[in-house]
């Protein structure tokens, strides 16, 4: 149940000095410089010679925006930005964000009380029941298909890409991606795969054809379902890969292999046992999964309020000292991990300029007050894994000791191969 506030009834004191105060204790790394409400201006905070472009001007447009900024800065310098009721008139809106997440203290500083105060709300906010999990996994990947098309890859993997080498373009980073994850899957042909969460099925499809395997993806978005099947269709591969909409916790049968990418920060705390113990529970004896979720590095925390609210409802991200004791629980091998850390913040770069590059078809479909919100969300979203403690881990499970190599070289090796493939069809 949400709340209203009513910020004209808050009294006494002048909103713009209790915004000014919280600021002027706040802000020492970068300058912010405020305009308004009317005729105010302060400065708060000193560029730093190594970072001259943290020096932002901002304008509030009402009392109102300034009441509520201090009150909840976390939900409502968002929905300010959104609504144009903050306006910025130098510097960027990544060097707004950037101020302010290197001004909280980043993670480490995290105190305990409000580390209690996250641990008692973020399972009430993860309530992810089957039909709670399909209407939160709708507001989001629903969207019409324009929206994608206008800022990610061409195979429109919308996660983490992976960059051996900075110079890599988006679409090279995310073939770089499926080729780890495929090598980590150690595939070999006629094994049934699985891929939860699969997406518009780029993944699925790319392990159809490097395993020569049977594959089942599964999704809770009708729109991405659609595409899926329409793209198997399109590459002549749908006797070898199915789609359907289904709910990971309806699945039965077993797999040599399981996939997930990019799904698990939607799965809720509370699910978590269950979510493992039908991992173990689809794998063969034999079997290997491979995990890629977005993770935290500072321990368990809350979804933002604004994220929560107009990106993700439902959505959490991990730290994997949540993870790990369910996946002992499951009785399953935690057999390698893999931390990523600013690869993520690289892939979201790139989205936020193929974003902007096709602003005008955006805005003709979903209007200004969308195209600044997903503005702000990518934009936030990228200062949180350079700035605010996140990353991406990828877990590798098993249910038997002996079922990956003793050491890791089989990963390159196999990405090598992959590769070398690549060349070879590119040549061709």
């Amino acid at each position: 149940m949400s709340t209203t506030y009513d910020f004209a009834a808050f009294p006494r004191r002048e909103p713009t000095t209790f915004l000014e105060r919280l600021l002027a204790r706040q802000i020492r790394i970068g300058r912010l410089t405020v305009l308004g409400p009317g005729p105010r201006e302060h400065s708060f905070g000193t560029v730093p010679p190594d970072a001259p472009h943290l020096d932002v001007v901002v304008r509030l447009r009402d009392r109102r925006t300034a009441w509520k900024i201090a009150f909840r800065p976390g939900l409502y310098v968002g929905e300010a930005y959104m609504d144009g009721a903050l306006t910025i008139e130098q510097g960027r809106l990544e060097d707004l964000l950037e101020i302010g997440l290197r001004n909280t203290g980043g993670p480490s500083r995290r105190n305990l009380l409000r580390r209690g105060l996250r641990r008692l709300l973020h399972r009430v906010h993860q309530a992810n029941s089957g039909a709670r999990a399909r209407r939160n996994v709708a507001a989001h990947y629903d969207l019409s298909d324009l929206l994608y098309v206008n800022f990610l890859d061409a195979d429109r993997q919308y996660s983490c890409a992976y960059f051996a080498t900075p110079d890599l373009t988006l679409e090279q980073a995310q073939e770089a991606k499926k080729a780890h994850l495929a090598a980590k899957l150690l595939l070999r042909a006629g094994q049934r795969v699985l891929d939860i969460g699969c997406g518009w099925g780029g993944l699925a499809l790319t392990l159809a054809r490097a395993g020569q395997g049977q594959v089942t993806g599964i999704t809770l978005s009708a729109e991405q379902l659609a595409v899926a099947r329409r793209r198997a269709e399109a590459e002549e591969l749908d006797h070898r890969v199915g789609f359907a909409l289904a709910d990971y916790r309806w699945l039965t049968g077993r797999f040599d292999r399981i996939v997930s990418v990019g799904m698990f920060e939607h799965v809720g705390t509370p699910y978590y046992q269950a979510f493992f113990d039908k991992i173990a529970g689809l794998l063969t004896e034999d079997g290997v999964a491979v995990i890629h979720s977005i993770g935290r590095m500072d321990g368990p925390g809350v979804t933002s309020a604004w994220i929560r609210k107009y990106i993700f409802p439902g959505g959490y991200v991990p730290a994997l000292s949540e993870v790990l004791p369910v996946v002992e629980r499951a009785g399953l091998w935690v057999t390698d991990v893999e931390i990523l850390r600013l690869h993520y913040a690289e892939t979201l770069r790139h989205w936020r300029a193929r974003f902007t590059a096709n602003l005008d078809a955006i805005r003709e479909k979903y209007g200004e007050r969308f195209c600044r919100m997903w503005m702000f969300y990518l934009a936030a979203s990228e200062m949180s894994f350079r700035h605010d403690g996140l990353m991406v881990f990828q877990l590798q499970l098993a249910r038997s000791v002996d079922a990956v190599p003793l050491t890791r070289d089989y990963i390159d090796v196999r990405e090598d191969a992959a590769e070398g493939r690549h060349a070879v069809a590119d040549s061709a």
